[in-house]
């Protein structure tokens, strides 16, 4: 039976603590009703005996506090909200308890911007890692260390998982649950809970929104600038001159700035609008492509393919309104 150690961080969203201990049990229950021994032993952790959640209107009590668990094999740490730096302050003591139970042999899962949490401990210095595309930005700012593969909604590297945005946590959740026991559990549970299988991407649902929150003048000119016209020709030279900074230079400084080329981000602004189109508009395709300034259909599905992860028909069909 393995020891599964959901936390119960300040300022976590509480249904990141009741889904997984929901999951868990539920396989749990599959078990007993094939006359088995359940896999789970599934306990709620926290640095209080009382954690009041949602400004006071949930209360959790946790099953052990930190100094009581003797062994974990899987930590989860649910998503937290509001500001992640004060988040991360007000949850510094499960710090030195996650790298000790690590040490000790602990896997450890990171649902949604839990990642912050997860990130804070070094322990993802050098790996991959997903969270929330809305805090992509963020992220990056404050774990330069760490590579956000944020269009992933699971990442595994070691013993160490993480989950894309918001309800993007139960596939890590089935997958654990299949690595845990096995692909019938897992299959089960996916029938129980209604959920996709082998879902990997959450691309499709990222918004972009340019890494603005940085120092550079010139660079946050620049963004401005594509952005504005992103329908016309845009080159990497025209640019660089219009804002009176050597190629290679600029090219240095965009990327640093905004985790992005100056090649990505223009693709991204022209992408973003076209799904903007796909989604509301009733242009064709080719239409939609002219409008964002492509005139090569193939390049223009392949670009669309690569960020958003399925192409221009697909997407329209899927979220046109």
């Amino acid at each position: 039976m393995k020891n599964v150690m959901i936390l119960v961080p300040e300022t976590a969203i509480p249904a990141a603590i009741v889904d997984p201990r929901y999951m868990f049990s539920a396989i749990n229950e599959f078990y007993k009703s094939m006359e088995l021994q359940p896999a789970f032993n599934i306990k709620l952790v926290g640095m209080s005996k009382e954690v009041k959640l949602s400004d006071g209107l949930i209360s959790f009590h946790p099953d052990f506090l930190l100094n009581e668990v003797k062994k974990a094999d899987l930590i989860i740490i649910p998503a937290l909200s509001g500001n992640m730096a004060q988040a991360i302050k007000q949850n510094e003591g499960f710090i030195p308890w996650i790298q000790d139970q690590h040490r000790k042999g602990a896997e450890i899962a990171s649902l949604c911007v839990g990642a912050f949490l997860l990130a804070s401990t070094g322990l993802l210095n050098g790996k991959s890692c997903s969270t929330h595309w809305l805090y992509a930005n963020e992220f990056r700012t404050m774990f330069p260390e760490v590579y956000l593969a944020d269009d992933k909604v699971i990442t595994e590297q070691n013993g160490i998982y993480s989950s894309g945005g918001a309800t993007s946590y139960w596939n890590l959740l089935l997958y654990l649950v299949e690595k845990y026991t096995n692909r019938e559990m897992a299959i089960m549970a996916s029938k129980f809970f209604l959920l996709e299988m082998g879902r990997n991407s959450q691309s499709p649902f990222v918004m972009f929104q340019g890494q603005k929150d940085h120092e550079d003048t010139q660079i946050l000119n620049a963004q401005e600038f594509i952005e504005k016209h992103y329908q016309t020709k845009l080159s990497v030279e025209d640019l660089a001159d219009r804002f009176g900074i050597g190629r290679r230079t600029f090219e240095r400084r965009f990327k640093k700035a905004t985790s992005n080329t100056v090649i990505e981000y223009i693709q991204r602004v022209k992408i973003e609008s076209a799904k903007k189109q796909l989604e509301g508009g009733r242009k064709t395709v080719n239409e939609v492509m002219y409008d964002v300034g492509y005139t090569d259909l193939k390049a223009f599905r392949d670009v669309f393919r690569k960020l958003v992860g399925m192409s221009p028909i697909e997407y329209r069909n899927k979220y046109n309104f």
